[in-house]
């Protein structure tokens, strides 16, 4: 049966296009902030019942909406943020669609007080769903009041989506949270229930993460800031030793505005590299600042997605200031992971500003800037395989450390399971893992072999063919020379073949067939996952594979040899994949385990 097809109208798109903008109440609490932000305000106040669902008002002390504008605010695609197509390519504000206060009026009860500054007299509007019920004068101070009632009263639909309560003002806290973080200028009052949660006045940064989270906590971070002609950066990241398994204490700021890019989250993880166990992340408060001219947020309806026109040089930038920021904290320690730093290039031509300032010149400032005694090279072109010179000067933190986990001669040791290496030290006792020790000692090892282009390779007295996938055998092509540079003897042999005539002294006898297949395996599986650097995904790819397996028989001997090799190694307690190598537990904690104290 044929259906004809009809313009809906107007009252009905509106509904429809709500459920976009407007999907739970914390997106009416987002929108109307942003509002409040746009019209200049210093002092907000957000008022909630009900975790949002039957009442929202947020004041401000804003420049206010003109007398004669005010209806016109609520009608769809209304704005003052925009005016043309070009504008879209330099948006400041937070809003500019124009949907908002349309959608919000759609599918609640709205009222609206507002005083422009150069209006003698107030404005109230009254719109149930979509419908003006009044519009009058009042007497009112500067600034805007909207309340939102009822929100989805006239779509039930709608109201069924909703969570329980907590869990609908958790997303609210969220959204009023970031704004406070995001706007220490301003002055944010939160008020839920009655029960007021939040009362700051103009603070800076670290006054508003006090208010936030407690003096205390300031301890755990560490500032970094950044600023140059392209990009700017500045936040908080937290120390390594606090890092928690979650993600909610990750803020990312783009011209003031939060939002969720996955690249610029790995970014700073990625920055900390061996210092956070797996599967921990960091806190970051971090604001980018760049031209909006150099970034798309007319992404999605929720405006919490951007794209970037070089969304690698921002990576690498983002990258870069962390292992700054956590150099100059740990430093020296982290030296030797800044040596391998990613991509070929800090910059393309696209993002070059106005007077040709190259990014890599940037790139070159900063880490000059980060690494004492550090000489760039000469005609210098990439920021790919950087010497850096780790001096005298440098010295080691662990090595107070190292000296205490010394394992005396004489002392025995243990085996546990195939897997576990058990050991006294002064302190207490030791458990090491043996797969992830000899990974930290083959990962640095490999390192050096590609610094001194000195590799030791054992024959095989028979070449031993490998035959490989099309596209198994382009890559093994490209990563031909850092083979070579750990040891490797090969060559090419035909169709997708090759022939193996030597490979590393740290490969197991039986392995010479298998291992190339395997370093190519965990290559391409870190490439998908973390975007390493090839140069220090081959050293990890073959640390991984080459190391002592769990399972693996030692003797007494070949333990002691691998614990005297962790601990000539610069940073002996991570694994190159961020695990743990080692546990220690003390004789005071033994004591207490058995109630001797």
């Amino acid at each position: 049966m044929h259906k004809v097809i009809r313009i809906l109208p107007e009252s009905l798109v509106l509904k429809i296009a709500a459920g976009e903008v407007i999907q739970r109440p914390d997106a009416v609490v987002k929108e109307l902030i942003e509002n409040s932000l746009d019209g200049g305000a210093t002092k907000i106040s957000i008022i909630i019942k009900q975790a949002g669902k039957e009442f929202i008002q947020v004041n401000d002390n804003g420049s206010g909406i003109p007398k004669n504008e005010v209806l016109t605010a609520f009608a769809s695609h209304a704005t003052s943020k925009i005016e043309n197509l070009e504008d879209l390519t330099k948006i400041t504000t937070f809003g500019f669609r124009g949907e908002a206060l349309a959608s919000i009026a759609s599918v609640s009860q709205v009222e609206i007080k507002t005083k422009y500054s150069a209006d003698e007299i107030g404005t109230k509007l009254i719109i149930n769903g979509g419908e003006v019920l009044e519009e009058s004068k009042i007497s009112f101070s500067e600034g805007t009041s909207i309340t939102v009632k009822n929100l989805f009263y006239n779509t039930p639909a709608r109201r069924e989506f909703f969570k329980s309560n907590s869990t609908e003002f958790k997303h609210i806290y969220d959204v009023v949270e970031r704004f406070a973080l995001s706007n220490p200028k301003v002055a944010f009052q939160f008020i839920s229930d009655d029960e007021e949660l939040m009362n700051f006045s103009l603070n800076t940064q670290t006054e508003r993460i006090a208010n936030l989270f407690g003096e205390n906590f300031l301890e755990t971070l560490i500032p970094f800031k950044e600023e140059t002609e392209i990009l700017s950066i500045n936040g908080f990241i937290g120390k390594p030793e606090f890092s928690k398994k979650t993600k909610s204490t990750q803020y990312l700021f783009l011209n003031n505005r939060f939002i969720i890019n996955r690249a610029i989250n790995h970014a700073v993880f990625a920055g900390y590299e061996n210092l956070v166990i797996k599967g921990n992340f960091p806190f970051v408060l971090l604001h980018l600042q760049i031209n909006p001219s150099k970034v798309d947020v007319n992404v999605h309806p929720s405006k919490l997605e951007v794209k970037f026109v070089d969304e690698s040089l921002v990576y690498k930038f983002v990258l870069t200031v962390v292992r700054k920021a956590i150099a100059q904290h740990l430093n020296p320690v982290i030296l030797e992971q800044t040596k391998i730093l990613y991509g070929n290039n800090f910059s393309d031509n696209s993002f070059q500003n106005s007077k040709g300032i190259d990014s890599a010149k940037i790139a070159e400032s900063i880490i000059v800037s980060t690494i004492p005694n550090f000489q760039f090279p000469k005609n210098f072109e990439s920021l790919n395989n950087i010497p850096i010179d780790v001096t005298q000067n440098n010295i080691n933190q662990f090595e107070h450390e190292k000296k205490k986990d010394k394992i005396e001669e004489g002392m025995s040791i243990w085996q546990i399971h195939n897997k576990y290496i058990l050991a006294q030290i002064k302190t207490g006792i030791m458990i090491i893992d043996q797969h992830v020790a000899h990974e930290r000692i083959l990962y640095e090892k490999a390192l050096q072999n590609f610094e001194n282009q000195l590799p030791t390779t054992q024959q095989l007295l028979f070449t031993q063919l490998l035959h490989l996938a099309p596209n198994d055998y382009q890559l093994l092509n490209e990563l031909l020379p850092f083979l070579l540079q750990l040891g490797f003897e090969i060559k090419e042999f035909g169709k997708n073949t090759f022939a193996i005539d030597g490979v590393p002294t740290d490969v197991k006898p039986g392995k010479e067939s298998t291992i190339i297949q395997e370093i190519l395996t965990e290559y391409k599986q870190n490439q998908n996952q973390i975007k390493l650097n090839a140069r220090d995904n081959i050293a990890k790819s073959f640390a991984c594979k080459s190391a002592i397996k769990a399972g693996d028989s030692l003797t007494e001997n070949e333990m002691r040899v691998l614990i005297d090799q962790l601990f000539a190694t610069k940073i002996p307690y991570v694994c190159p994949h961020g695990r743990p190598v080692m546990i220690k537990i003390s004789i005071q904690e033994l004591d207490k385990r058995f109630f001797r104290t």
